[in-house]
């Protein structure tokens, strides 16, 4: 089992200041693993990231609102995720891993500390897809929440999964973009699946993890094209994450350049405040907690 790089322990101080109730919605705690033990069945073990280092890091870059996705490394284990949630006093959100033998009262309690989404890995080197006719069970029972779906996806399968993805009734998110090879340029057939898909008003993106899909590295300024014709084609059902602390990536970025480069990404301060404060507010923060 291997060991995952820490996150860069020097996040420079972004140009670009966030708008006021701004959201870092993809990001992870990991353990610590001596309170929140990581799951035997793991496929990565990695380095302990508290609930303090993540809130230290959000201060820092300027966002005062987050929502922690939960990670394979805990498996099914939302303990680690609900305790932040809980210490950050409704400034998080979360988006739990469950499965079909999640209870009812399960649901309710991950509801009632925060969790606002159910997420699946489709992605090979996580473990591999899940049965979707149990993801659509699971979708029925969290519609009544208001809950959504989180599906680590890559893009290249969405044809495989176009039916089943057209068949929910609830909103899901594709994450990192879709995890394009940003190599194979705008015209690859998996993006252009995935701004198809972007036609389904109940499709969300995230336009994180530039480090995912850039084939050219740092400063990943290859992956500004994709972001710019997502959040183009959906400006509504785009969000953006720092996926700190960056489990499994082969470069690993630097926090505060990834704020600016979000910046870059879009240059429109209207669009951006949708896209920080707008859009994850409608997911996560609809109502009354």
């Amino acid at each position: 089992m291997k060991t995952i790089a820490a996150p860069d322990p020097n996040p420079v101080k972004p140009k670009y200041v966030p708008p006021p109730g701004a959201c870092d919605a993809h990001c992870h705690i990991f353990g610590p693993g001596s309170r929140f033990p990581y799951a035997p069945e793991r496929r990565y073990t990695p380095p302990d990231v508290p609930r303090e280092k993540v809130a230290a890091l959000h201060r820092h870059l300027g966002f005062p609102r987050a929502v922690l996705v939960q990670a394979s490394c805990h498996g099914r284990d939302n303990s680690a995720m609900l305790d932040a949630m809980a210490w950050s006093k409704g400034a998080w959100r979360g988006v739990a891993m469950v499965g079909a033998e999640v209870t009812d009262r399960e649901l309710e309690r991950l509801h009632a500390g925060g969790a606002r989404g159910a997420r699946f890995n489709f992605v090979a080197h996580l473990g591999g897809a899940p049965d979707p006719a149990m993801v659509e069970r699971v979708a029925q029972r969290i519609a009544p929440l208001g809950w959504h779906l989180q599906l680590h996806l890559d893009a290249g399968d969405i044809g495989t999964y176009r039916e089943f993805l057209n068949r929910l009734r609830v909103p899901f998110i594709i994450d990192h973009m879709g995890r394009v090879e940003a190599g194979h340029g705008l015209g690859q057939k998996p993006f252009r699946e995935l701004l198809d898909l972007m036609k389904n008003e109940l499709a969300w993106v995230k336009v994180s993890g530039p480090e995912r899909i850039s084939s050219a590295g740092k400063p990943f300024h290859d992956a500004i094209p994709f972001a710019r014709a997502l959040i183009e084609a959906a400006p509504d059902r785009v969000l953006w994450g720092s996926d700190f602390p960056h489990p499994n990536v082969k470069w690993m970025p630097n926090d505060g350049e990834l704020v600016d480069l979000f910046a870059t990404m879009c240059d429109d301060e209207a669009l951006r405040r949708r896209v920080l404060v707008d859009n994850p507010t409608r997911l996560y923060w609809p109502g009354p907690a």
